[in-house]
């Protein structure tokens, strides 16, 4: 097993700028490889006293070599001008660093248990030659999966090396490079899940936890390296537990704040930042774990987060233990194969393909999805191990657990990220490239792609979780991709009311506006008996019901405008009435229509101010209509005391006042003669 370190003098930088003519953080040597044995996977027995210490030194050897790294990235005039100098300013002494380590990790186990043998032998490094990985590096099976450095997507510019020519390898000069995508349509669907069988848990239960909008990233790993700042070398998303760092105790991450709708779930889900590798200076620009470790570019906030627990398609789940900790996939699986990676990219429209070693290239309105299947097999005793994960294991293709583990509820998490897809031919200088952060000697490789979690479910709320995904049920704050169904009402109301809005719009269109602005402050108190409410609860937005479009307050129109109607006694033939609107208001009124048919304010001795009226008619129409409604309208426009019935029934007594006064004109002056 070994941990590479990746250097190339031909990669250039965002903006296509040659390694040649940079200088400093970002260059790449040429081909010079730093191969050093994996310790973290060999350590699998580690007793529970000395397990504390051991991680600390484990995250240690991380930063070691990630240091290397670095001194690499800042030697490249060195190595063009001495062959030697790797091996002597960084091999040596990173081979002592790595000793004086392991001796510690040796001790540390032997106060308490039996020193492990043999561990000296991890400290020695190689230098090599050549920019490929391990033959066991990225030749994996699945969809998708080329042998190293042989291309998909058909770009036709890389080289066998996986580097390419023009290629920029990313902003900071270390991936990634035009092989690690593939057109997502070139993939045959590869998905088959076990059909449930017998006693099989069918039901699921969904979280939502939001995308991050919080903005919560460190480069801790409180799982993997607890107690050690930056122990990620890479930045992290976190949604759901609020005080995950390095340093969180258990009580500190019970008692939390959680971005979960359900405060009972209080998890940390967590998992490297995707970025685009477009030159932007995020926060950790010039920090450990960010861009002096290769990590740069704009960080990309999630579309979509699901996070949905499923069954077992063969047995009944048992609850989880409280804080039990998950990884699932390898953030160095570039370098130690495929035995622990579990990434799995694609499309949406294109889920039953997955790439498990290339980033995906979408079509046009096509997102980025990213999925995690965590291990949905617990041993029954422990919430953690040594190497964080014997104590939990895959089912089987058929769905059933190892010997001596039990099922418990799946975490499936899902992540859709709009990104376009990158321009392979330019090195992405047109669109650019996109990749996973990563531990600075894995190369933003998609195969490194893991996610963490750990339990933090109340009791009670994790036992819902299993007794819903048991019976066969879809629930929890997240199901149905968090959307609210409810609103199902509103595609039926409006074609109530449309029919007869352009019946009496074309003569008189100035009157609705006048009596809709105030609808929207007297709906709330109107709708609670019309559940079939046309703005659905008071939805904003929703402007099918006659209202002012937004407009703002119309220009009010003449009083005399309706005065041609005014011989018809019949409601609904009188365009400048706006009948849509009074029969909402019989609807609205809970069934008070009957009594409201022939008795209106005037009839009942109440006087209208013109304004109460025209408020009720506008909430009315908000209200939505119910088919009944049309039948028992008419007597309520009559005596209703809008402004326009107001005016259609003044002018009579207007001209007969001017008639009056015309008399009187005319009596004046026939005096006058005779005088």
């Amino acid at each position: 097993m070994a941990a590479n370190v990746y250097a190339s003098a031909t990669d250039g930088g965002s903006g296509g700028d040659s390694a040649q003519t940079r200088s400093g953080a970002g260059v790449r040597t040429a081909g010079a490889t730093i191969d050093c044995p994996d310790v973290g996977s060999k350590l699998t027995s580690v007793p529970e006293q000395a397990r504390g210490e051991v991680d600390k030194e484990l995250a240690l050897l991380d930063e070691q070599i990630a240091k290397a790294y670095q001194r690499l990235s800042e030697s490249a005039q060195q190595m063009r001008q001495d062959p030697g100098f790797a091996g002597n300013a960084v091999v040596n002494p990173l081979k002592e660093k790595r000793t004086a380590t392991l001796e510690r990790i040796a001790i540390a186990v032997d106060r308490v248990g039996d020193r492990p043998e043999g561990l000296e032998a991890f400290a020695a490094c190689t230098v090599q030659e050549g920019n490929q990985a391990p033959a066991q590096g990225e030749g994996q099976e699945g969809a998708g999966a080329g042998q190293p450095g042989q291309e998909q997507g058909g770009t036709g510019q890389e080289q066998g090396n996986g580097q390419g020519q023009g290629a920029n390898g990313g902003q900071a000069g270390n991936g990634p490079v035009a092989a690690d995508f593939a057109d997502i349509k070139s993939v045959q669907p590869n998905v088959n899940n076990p059909s449930p069988q017998g006693d099989a848990s069918r039901g699921s239960f969904a979280t939502d936890c939001g995308v991050n909008e919080n903005g919560l990233f460190n480069s801790d790993n409180i799982i993997a390296a607890p107690g050690v700042s930056n122990g990620a070398h890479h930045f992290h998303d976190y949604v759901g537990n609020q005080s995950n760092n390095a340093f969180a105790s258990d009580q500190e991450l019970a008692k939390a704040e959680t971005s979960c709708d359900d405060q009972g779930d209080k998890s940390s889900y967590y998992w490297p930042v995707v970025r685009l590798q477009n030159g932007a200076q995020e926060q950790d620009a010039d920090k450990p774990g960010g861009g002096i470790e290769g990590n740069a570019g704009e960080i990309v906030t999630p579309k979509q987060v699901t996070l949905t627990f499923v069954g077992n398609p063969r047995e009944k789940v048992t609850a989880m233990p409280r804080l039990l900790r998950i990884i699932t996939g390898d953030a160095k699986s570039f370098v130690n194969g495929p035995a622990n990676a579990n990434a799995s990219w694609s499309c949406t429209g294109f889920e039953d393909r997955q790439l498990k070693d290339k980033y995906p290239l979408c079509p046009q309105g096509s997102d980025v999805v990213r999925t995690f299947k965590f291990q949905s097999c617990w041993d029954g005793r422990n919430i953690d191990s040594a190497n964080h994960r014997t104590h939990v294991a895959f089912a089987d293709a058929a769905g059933t657990c190892p010997s001596g583990f039990r099922p418990i509820p799946q975490l499936v998490q899902r992540i859709v990220y709009d990104i376009d897809a990158p321009s392979l031919q330019d090195g992405g200088r047109t669109t650019p490239l996109f990749a996973v952060d990563s531990f600075p000697e894995q190369l933003h490789k998609p195969v490194t792609d893991h996610g963490d979690f750990i339990n933090i479910f109340d009791e009670d709320l994790m036992g819902e979780m299993v007794d819903c995904i048991n019976d066969g049920r879809e629930c929890g704050a997240g199901a149905n991709g968090g959307q609210n169904p409810e609103p199902t009402e509103q595609p039926q109301e409006e074609p109530t009311k449309t029919p007869e809005a352009p019946q009496e719009e074309p003569e008189a269109p100035q009157e609705e506006p006048t009596k809709t602005p105030e609808a929207p402050q007297e709906e709330p108190t109107r709708t609670p008996g019309a559940p079939q409410g046309g703005n659905d609860a008071g939805k904003p937005g929703d402007k099918g019901d006659g209202g002012d479009d937004g407009k703002g307050e119309a220009a009010k129109p003449p009083a005399n405008k309706p005065a041609p109607e005014t011989d018809s006694d019949d409601a609904s033939t009188a365009p400048g009435r706006a009948e849509p609107e009074v029969k909402a208001t019989s609807t609205a009124g809970g069934g008070d229509v009957a009594e409201q048919g022939s008795g209106s304010k005037e009839a009942s001795g109440e006087e209208s101010d013109g304004l109460g009226d025209s408020q009720a008619v506008g909430t009315a129409t908000s209200a939505a209509p119910t088919p009944s409604a049309p039948s028992q309208t008419e007597p309520q426009a009559v005596g209703g005391g809008g402004l326009a019935d107001t005016g259609a029934q003044l002018w009579p007594a207007a001209a007969g006042a001017v008639l009056v006064i015309a008399g009187f004109v005319v009596l004046r002056r026939v005096r006058r003669g005779q005088a």
